[in-house]
């Protein structure tokens, strides 16, 4: 008889599931003995945290985030910095009297604190000499804790009672400039100032006066560049025509106008106005002056010198300081044979109107300027004009072109 099929003894799989059990323990920890007895010898890693799901995707994400923050940043400092290029490219003018501002802010600064630390010293020292002599007067320190030198005496004006006489020049301290003016910069129309100035019977067509009680001592054309300046034009005049009278000069007002399309050529507008104002009378001082500066104090007197004189050396705008030490802009005068001797301007300066300190359009031409001086101004100035008169000034009107005035090279 066959024998039949041989089954499993009872008991069996469970006894060789445990065997694998143990097995798998004792490799666990035999591992982890092996592991420590390494730790311990320093021969092999440390003890490790087992990393929790989802943080290497936590990690990618902080690493994706910091190159785009970065990138932003460097998006919005690339924009700003293009701005501002912009800004000093197509208005340097605006930018340079910023930077000036800021340079005076410090200028300011340190003058301030300078001035508190000399009078910081100065009551230290009299407080120690005062300690040592109770009887000690203040005029007999040692040291000279007066600063003379910062405060300069006033200059002497003639008094109130002073005589003039017609047949003797006018004297150039008058007791009639007092100093500060009652500034009044709110706008005024042209039609007010004509009223204003009609009641005064010697001021004559085109703005022509001069003092009846003395001999002027100077014949002065004031010659104003002008363009799209309606508003300044007669707030100018309110100021300027009694502080001139105040200081008994001769004046004329002239006008010169640009039309057309052309920048503003402000050298040019003054080498036209100079001839045409030679054609009224042979005046023997020139005022170059912006339509937007006003004078302050009348004892700024518009008279000429034997060098060219600057009236315009503190400007509220540049918290009156000097911009720099070459600055001429704003309100110069030369006589008529100073302005002859060097030719006039140069009609070569394009675009300098209002913007004396833009150095980027005038450099080329400025470093060549003493070689330009014989070719360029009033020797090779050609324009036509139209000329009007007003109560207070006379207009000329030009459309400039560089054609006008051509200079060869050289």
């Amino acid at each position: 008889m066959w024998p039949g099929p041989r089954r499993p003894a009872a008991g069996s799989g469970e006894a060789a599931a445990a065997a694998a059990r143990e097995a798998r323990e004792a490799a666990v920890g035999a591992q982890a003995a092996a592991a420590a007895a390494a730790a311990a010898n320093g021969s092999g890693p440390g003890p490790a945290l087992e990393r929790p799901p989802g943080c290497s995707m936590r990690a990618r994400r902080g690493l994706l985030r910091l190159p785009r923050r970065s990138l932003l940043a460097a998006l919005f400092f690339f924009s700003l910095s293009s701005s501002l290029l912009y800004f000093v490219y197509v208005a340097p003018g605006i930018v340079n009297t910023y930077l000036f501002m800021m340079q005076a802010q410090g200028i300011l600064l340190r003058d301030n604190v300078r001035t508190i630390g000399a009078q910081v010293y100065e009551q230290v020292v009299r407080s120690a000499y005062a300690k040592r002599n109770s009887s000690l007067n203040d005029s007999d320190y040692p040291l000279d804790l007066n600063h003379n030198e910062t405060f300069p005496p006033t200059t002497t004006f003639l008094p109130e009672d002073f005589t003039y006489f017609a047949h003797l020049p006018c004297p150039e301290r008058l007791p009639s400039m007092k100093g500060p003016i009652d500034i009044n910069m709110s706008e005024i129309g042209m039609d007010d100032i004509h009223e204003l100035f009609s009641r005064d019977p010697t001021i004559r067509l085109g703005g022509h006066w001069r003092p009846s009680d003395c001999m002027p001592r100077w014949k002065v054309a004031i010659l104003i560049p002008f363009r799209n300046r309606h508003e300044h034009l007669p707030v100018l005049l309110r100021h300027l025509i009694p502080m001139l009278q105040r200081q008994r000069l001769q004046f004329a007002f002239y006008v010169v106008e640009q039309v057309g399309t052309q920048p503003f050529n402000r050298a040019m507008l003054f080498n036209v106005g100079f001839q045409e104002a030679m054609k009224d009378l042979e005046w023997d001082c020139l005022i170059f002056h912006d339509v937007d500066h006003i004078p302050e104090s009348d004892r700024n007197y518009y008279g000429c010198g034997q060098m060219p004189r600057h009236f315009a050396t503190k400007l509220d705008k540049y918290m009156y300081l000097l911009p720099y030490t070459e600055f001429f802009g704003g309100v110069s005068g030369l006589t008529v044979e100073q302005f002859r001797k060097i030719n006039g301007f140069p009609n070569a300066f394009w675009g300098w109107g209002g913007e004396d300190d833009d150095l980027w359009n005038r450099y080329a031409l400025l470093r060549k300027s003493k070689e330009r001086q014989v070719l360029d101004g009033l020797n090779n100035l050609n324009y036509f004009a139209n000329i009007t008169y007003d109560a207070l000034y006379k207009n000329i009107t030009v459309n400039l072109t560089p054609e006008l005035a051509q200079v060869s090279e050289y």
